[in-house]
């Protein structure tokens, strides 16, 4: 018996008239009291048995089966936790979404730094997995957006040192974990005799563990991991990837339950999606006009057994897949598919709204980066979908029916986030269909299907969905293949952190060195220190000075390093940039002092005031923000600065002048309160549990005590240097917005003295403008608008002159006959403006125009009116060649020449030789 079999031989198993087996169909080892049972009961080897046969004693809902769970392990000593964000990047940089209840203990509590909000605890975490997305609907039994009921446990072995890590010694392990599965079932009215536990091994993120799929009436219903190894080339576990592992020092018990599986099972309904949204998906059938006879509702019930075989991961084949479902219900493929179809898209429509309600009810922007992508993808499946099987209500309406469900209190922007994503959707559309058409035509001409790589790229860049992709494409002749996982492609693209960071590697030599102690915490106004160099290192690009303490402020939080001057008995040293390796603060300077020498420290006060105050200036624009804008304005990204400071929101339209000034107005209100800038330094944990992860704004800060600043109602986890008070601020100006990507904002703001400088150098500018119009000031809005409407009046009357003027000209030239065509050459030495009116006015007049110019060089204008066989282009590129220059365009209209002005008439006189040729070629 191997190291990681022995790892099942659970006692519990032992002792309660369990055996173990493989089973003939799929090679899985399994665990069972049923001693007749063969197969391990999970599909495609076994067909689900709960259908219209529910599986416990009563039936129940969401809302009922998710506190049944919580409230019984809450009597087995469980704390409950409240549910985290979907957005797992609030708080961890390595992923995007939260998929699993475990992600929201990674990687702080997970690795040991710091101790979980409770232990043991239970949990119901809101979750949502982009890689289902393509199996919603179809299998009857995935959705994309779930709720992972979960209990945890996190353990230390008792050989380790206490203080190794942050929490300490066994809460519980595998047989608890799995008699605590066996009691919940039985709470439930399930007969154990039916729960079969399978054998499968977790691995992944270079941790692995033993791990039991529990089973019930054909369907999975929990999954308990069991964490405990680590990837070691020696260790004496090998796993299902091929490498070796070791035992950890932490041991983690991490269940997942999935809470609408348990609801779909107690009610024993078709498929999960009539348990989970019984009142959207009788909703949408009936806007839909989707009705259903007895016998086609029936024939429904039977295949949604078998609907366990359609699962795009595991089937080789769909067709195959439909094909087997078919043959098991005696019935031909097409005409099942004409009946499952429909309803597979409502699925998908009823999840597809769930899981916009938990993004953007969660705050999630769609944008084109990161998790704003993910939820345009979701958002623009949706719509196409409900085109496809002819729901006409509006998405924000469908959006808003899940928001209400799940309690959100942002509803109201949440819908004007689903319209405006809308609108947009309808706009990319029309640019992106030329595309699909130019494409559609290159490869029908190669006679070849057009490949994913462009489908992926068609969806992300213009929001094509694949199917409208083959509509256009068969119209050309050309055919498309569209994979059966096609949007889980597409996410992975973009499934993955945001916020991972170019971290230099440390040198050797900083990783020995101890950390420095920081001043600049204690008193931030104190700018004057003394300390001693504990180390220099000469580097290429400079010196950088190790000292035991500093008030030097490193670079960080978007704040830029302090600057100064360490002063020794030998010289100073001015310092032009301070960083923070790893807790060791490095201060560049240009000269290397002696180790070991004492220094003094000076800051240079006027760069770290403005900068203290444009840090506190951030923490009030970005409070002031949410107040005017909402709550689902987070930070994008921030950098303060002497002159100016940016803050780059998260926001789904372009802000107004008019919101502009609102958030002045209370940003500047809060100023002039003059309330404390305070600090604290509480547990992770409890700072989480009072503020959410919306402390996060500006980063992940690492540590089990994070530093908390606090402006009035404004609270955020901030590591950077601030103003003891708000009115120490002094003003705060904005002074532009842009959109600097979709969906995030940009704005740039000015405070203290550097408001002041910023509103005289915008009323500066506002006194030249008034003197060059010789108006006041208040008089330039309006004289700047006279001369503007007069500008475009005579630009105007020009255009009409010029074409006036064409007309008259366009009869001097000499006429040739090419073919049936009529033909005008003329030399008409004026600007490329009257050129191309001369020549429009020509083949208004049905007639050839090739027309030249000593303008500036040698310029030609082709214009051959429509049905002319007479290429433009290429008669362009004829001409230019004689001027040695060069030109084309399109068949109807072309321009080019050359600096040979010279050759000019010599290139006119060969015209219409060339017209003949370009004519019969």
């Amino acid at each position: 018996m191997s190291a990681l079999e022995q790892e099942y031989r659970l006692e519990y198993f032992e002792e309660n008239g369990f055996s173990r087996r493989e089973c003939p169909s799929c090679g899985a080892h399994f665990w069972s009291r049923d001693d007749d049972q063969e197969l391990c009961g999970e599909p495609p080897c076994v067909d689900y048995s709960f259908i219209e046969n529910p599986g416990f004693e009563d039936e129940y809902t969401l809302e009922e089966m998710r506190e049944a769970f919580l409230s019984f392990f809450e009597e087995n000593d469980h704390e409950r936790v409240e549910p985290y964000p979907v957005a797992a990047n609030r708080w961890r940089d390595d992923v995007l979404l939260t998929q699993a209840s475990i992600y929201d203990f990674q990687p702080l509590v997970t690795s040991g730094k710091t101790p979980p909000p409770a232990n043991p605890l239970c949990i119901s975490q809101p979750c949502i997995r982009m890689q289902d997305i393509d199996n919603v609907g179809k299998t009857g039994r995935h959705t994309m957006a779930f709720e992972m009921m979960a209990h945890h446990a996190f353990n230390t072995r008792e050989e380790v040192d206490e203080d190794e890590y942050a929490y300490h010694g066994e809460v519980y392990w595998k047989d608890e974990t799995v008699e605590y599965c066996d009691e919940f079932f039985v709470s439930m009215g399930a007969d154990p005799e039916e729960v079969t536990y399978i054998e499968d091994p977790w691995v992944g993120g270079g941790n692995a563990g033993p791990a039991i799929e529990v089973i019930y009436r054909g369907v999975e219903l929990a999954t308990l991991v069991f964490m405990s190894m680590e990837q070691d080339e020696d260790g004496e576990y090998e796993m299902k990837d091929g490498n070796r592992y070791s035992k950890m020092d932490t041991y983690i018990v991490d269940t997942g339950y999935g809470l609408e599986r348990w609801a779909w099972v107690s009610q024993g309904t078709p498929t999960v999606y009539e348990a989970i949204y019984p009142d959207m998906i009788e909703f949408l059938k009936d806007n839909a006009g989707i009705e259903h006879t007895p016998e086609q509702a029936e024939l429904l019930h039977d295949a949604a057994k078998l609907a366990g075989h359609m699962d795009i991961d595991e089937a080789e084949d769909m067709e195959q897949a439909r094909s087997a479902i078919a043959e098991g219900v005696g019935r031909e493929v097409d005409e099942l598919e004409a009946l499952m179809e429909p309803m597979e898209v409502i699925y998908a429509i009823a999840d597809h709204c769930r899981t916009l309600a938990y993004m953007l009810g969660d705050g999630i922007v769609p944008s084109n980066v990161a998790t704003g992508y993910l939820a345009r993808m979701v958002l623009r499946r949706t719509k196409r979908l409900c085109d496809t099987v002819g729901v006409d209500a509006p998405l924000d309406e469908l959006v808003d029916m899940q928001a209400e469900r799940l309690g959100y209190e942002n509803r109201d922007t949440v819908r004007d986030i689903v319209r405006t994503e809308v609108e947009k959707y309808r706009e990319t559309l029309e640019r992106g269909g030329r595309r699909v058409e130019q494409l559609a035509e290159e490869y029908a001409e190669r006679d070849e299907p057009i490949p994913t790589e462009e489908l992926i790229e068609l969806y992300d860049s213009h929001g094509i969905q694949p199917d409208m992709v083959e509509e256009i494409a068969s119209e050309a002749g050309a055919s498309v293949e569209v994979p059966d996982d096609f949007y889980s492609l597409v996410a992975q693209r973009h499934d993955a952190g945001e916020a991972m960071r170019d971290v230099e590697e440390t040198d050797e030599r900083v990783a020995d060195l101890p950390e420095t102690e920081k001043l600049y915490y204690e008193d931030q106004n104190n700018t004057q220190f003394e300390a001693v160099i504990i180390d220099v290192i000469e580097r290429a690009e400079g010196v950088d000075v190790v000292l035991d303490q500093t008030m030097f402020y490193p670079e960080g939080g978007g704040q830029p390093a302090d600057h100064g001057t360490l002063s020794t008995e030998d010289g100073t040293y001015r310092v032009t940039d301070v960083q923070d390796r790893d807790g060791v603060v490095l201060h560049r300077v240009e000269k290397t002092p002696d180790k070991g020498a004492f220094v003094n420290g000076q800051i240079d006060v006027d760069r770290r005031r403005r900068l203290m105050v444009h840090h506190t200036a951030t923490h009030i624009v970005g409070h002031a923000t949410r107040q005017v804008l909402g709550e689902h304005i987070r930070q994008a990204g921030a950098q303060k600065g002497t002159e100016s400071a940016r803050l780059d929101v998260r926001h789904y339209e372009r802000i107004s002048r008019e919101q502009v000034k609102e958030i002045e107005r209370i940003a500047n209100r809060l100023v002039r309160d003059n309330v404390s800038v305070s600090q604290e330094w509480p547990h992770r944990n409890e700072a989480e549990a009072e503020h959410g992860f919306d402390l996060y704004q500006g980063g992940i800060p690492p540590g089990e005590r994070i530093r908390l600043i606090h402006i009035a109602e404004d609270v955020q986890a901030c590591g950077g240097t601030h103003v003891s008070r708000s009115g120490d601020v002094g003003a705060i100006k904005v002074r532009s917005t842009e959109r600097i990507q979709d969906g995030v904002e940009r704005l740039t703001f000015a405070a203290g003295e550097a408001a002041i400088e910023a509103t005289q150098a915008t009323e500066d500018a506002l006194y030249d403008a008034a003197e060059v119009l010789d108006v006041s000031p208040a008089e330039v809005p309006a004289t700047a608008e006279r001369f503007f409407e007069e500008w475009k009046a005579r630009g105007k009357e020009i255009e009409e002159l010029t074409e006036e003027l064409a007309a008259l000209r366009a009869g001097d030239g000499e006429e040739v006959d090419v073919g049936d065509t009529t033909a005008v050459i003329q030399r008409l030495d004026a600007d490329s403006g009257e050129l191309r009116a001369t020549a429009n006015a020509l083949v208004e007049d049905g007639k050839v125009a090739v027309l030249g110019s000593a303008d500036g060089g040698a310029q030609f204008v082709v214009a051959v009116p429509e049905g002319v066989p007479i290429n433009a282009g290429e008669v362009v590129g004829r001409l230019a060649a004689q001027v040695g220059g060069g030109g084309g365009g399109p068949p109807d209209f072309a321009q080019g020449g050359g600096p040979n002005a010279e050759k000019l008439d010599e290139a006119i006189a060969s015209a219409p030789e060339i017209l003949r040729q370009v004519q019969n070629a």
